[in-house]
């Protein structure tokens, strides 16, 4: 039977799924066990929903949303009547929200609320209620848990009498499918738009990298609302016809149980869930050799693996891991560790089928083996651009080629290393935090006079938000005071957990702050 994805819409990789493994179990969360019928069937609910409030192709529909079922069920639903999904992370506080909800001109928004996370709900309402353009939202609740804010319309409501059929709405290569939020060193968070297209020949590359079939079991703990865990195991897992075993957060507990139980084969994860698991004190209470028989392939991304957790990791649970790497804005994977490829560890490995590589110095021009400079790349996996940003698009795509910001080399062989960011990004536990973000909200403080945010080494997280203060003339204050308040206007991952007040700050004559000198330590 032809398959439909000349239609090009993502959706119809459920769609198609669901028509050939209908009784196969799909996704599972812990006793809840979905075939691909029910949530292809769940989905066409709430793209009729959808429709009945207006909503069709080229709006735009935001979500909220830990890993429960409810993300694909939302998630496909959006895209069959072919409006596009915004992903937020789920630890926004209101005025993120509120940010995200008015910049990409989102026209729907759905917020997951459950007993232990009725702030974040909340905290989306009142996001949503800032944002006028921004019609209709619908709170996703548990079942059990009853509705906390009066009058706020639910999924349930949204998908009621709604039919479980509805055939995807047809889009073009270039169509919209996803905006997925990222920044630069400068500005607010910019929307990366990812066309249809990107998204599944991205996930088409990763079902063949990964050796991937209907057999293939994966665990996905990175958050979906992020593009590794939404594309590299979601899309590409449904795309597979795998079965995707949902847990909303990483606890190694969790992790390892979930392994011995539902027969895991493929995980993927940032290098601190690997050096958690590894050094895990009662990994002993699982059966590590039906782990060790079962899980296949470990993949690694999001940050630099360190070569001693991988030796470890690969020795103590007999699994291969593969490193790749991409940004939001390359659908995300641009290289990757090849199976039928000689591994070196440190390495991200050779660009994927369709995608070209290369390292280029500040002029444009090509640099080779060993010689340093920023990793440019172009290809299929290329976002259409950043959301009503068209200078910020310009300048990423200097000479045709994608700008990754990030300072690589390449061997002899072909292999391509990442030596050292070009922009100041901090990546703290595989979650990006940018400092100029963070230096503005925090320069809202009444107290504050200037402020200069840098990561600096950490065993766990890989990398800290350190934040040097100067306080305004006459104020006074505690570190520990600072970091409490920036915890109550920013979420979890990054707020400064260590502040440092100082008289001044190492400036060069022009006024600039030497970053690089706070991060040495020598201010």
């Amino acid at each position: 039977m032809e398959y439909e994805v000349h239609r090009l819409n993502i959706a119809s990789i459920l769609e198609n799924s669901a028509r050939d493994y209908p009784d196969k179990v799909a996704v599972v969360y812990g006793d809840m066990r979905l075939t691909f019928k029910q949530v292809d069937a769940m989905a066409s609910q709430v793209a009729n929903g959808l429709r009945s409030k207006g909503i069709g192709k080229g709006d735009k529909v935001a979500l909220s949303m830990l890993n429960l079922p409810y993300f694909p069920i939302i998630y496909y639903g959006i895209l069959k009547v072919g409006a596009i999904v915004v992903p937020l992370n789920v630890l926004f506080k209101q005025r993120e929200v509120a940010y995200h909800l008015r910049d990409s001109d989102a026209k729907a928004y759905f917020a997951f609320i459950g007993t232990e996370l009725l702030p974040m709900g909340k905290e989306a309402f009142a996001g949503f209620s800032e944002v006028d353009s921004c019609e209709h939202f619908w709170l996703v609740l548990p079942p059990g848990v009853d509705n906390p804010i009066d009058g706020a319309p639910t999924l349930d409501d949204l998908m009621k009498d709604q039919s479980p059929v509805f055939h995807s709405v047809s889009t073009g290569k270039n169509d919209p499918a996803v905006i997925l939020y990222t920044s630069g060193t400068t500005g607010q968070p910019k929307g990366a738009v990812l066309s249809h297209s990107n998204i599944y020949f991205n996930a088409y590359n990763v079902q063949g990298l990964f050796r991937q079939t209907s057999n293939d079991t994966h665990l996905i703990v990175l958050p979906l609302f992020h593009s590794f865990g939404q594309v590299v195991q979601m899309n590409s897992g449904f795309l597979s016809g795998c079965t995707l075993v949902l847990v909303p957060k990483f606890d190694p507990a969790a992790v390892l149980s979930n392994f011995e139980k539902e027969d895991v084969t493929v995980f993927a994860g940032v290098p601190t869930m690997y050096w958690a698991l590894l050094n895990f004190p009662n990994a002993s209470d699982y059966d590590l050799d039906k782990i060790s028989r079962t899980l296949r392939l470990g993949v690694s991304g999001g940050a630099a693996m360190p070569v001693e957790i991988m030796k470890g990791f690969e020795e103590k649970y007999n699994v291969t891991i593969l490193e790749g790497y991409g940004l939001s804005e390359t659908s995300p994977v641009a290289s990757f560790s090849r199976m039928d490829l000689p591994k070196k560890p440190g390495s991200i490995g050779v660009p994927i089928p369709g995608v070209e590589m290369a390292i280029m110095d500040d002029s444009g021009k090509k640099l080779g083996p060993g010689e340093i400079g920023e990793i440019v790349i172009r290809g299929h996996n290329i976002m259409l651009g950043y959301y009503n940003r068209p200078e910020a698009t310009e300048e990423a795509f200097r000479g045709g080629w994608f700008h990754s910001g990030d300072l690589g080399k390449i061997d002899e062989e072909g292999y391509f290393y990442v030596v050292d960011r070009l922009k100041d990004m901090i990546i703290r536990g595989g979650f990006n935090v940018y400092p100029r973000e963070i230096e503005e909200v925090m320069l809202t403080h009444p107290k504050i006079s200037l402020v200069a945010v840098v990561g600096e080494k950490d065993e766990v997280y890989g990398e800290e938000v350190v934040a040097y203060v100067v306080l305004k003339e006459g104020q006074s204050a505690t570190p520990e005071e600072l970091v409490e308040w920036c915890k109550s206007q920013m979420a979890a991952y990054k707020y400064p957990r260590r502040i440092y007040i100082k008289d001044a700050l190492p400036m060069t004559a022009t006024g600039k702050i030497l970053k690089r000198v706070l991060k040495s330590g020598e201010s």
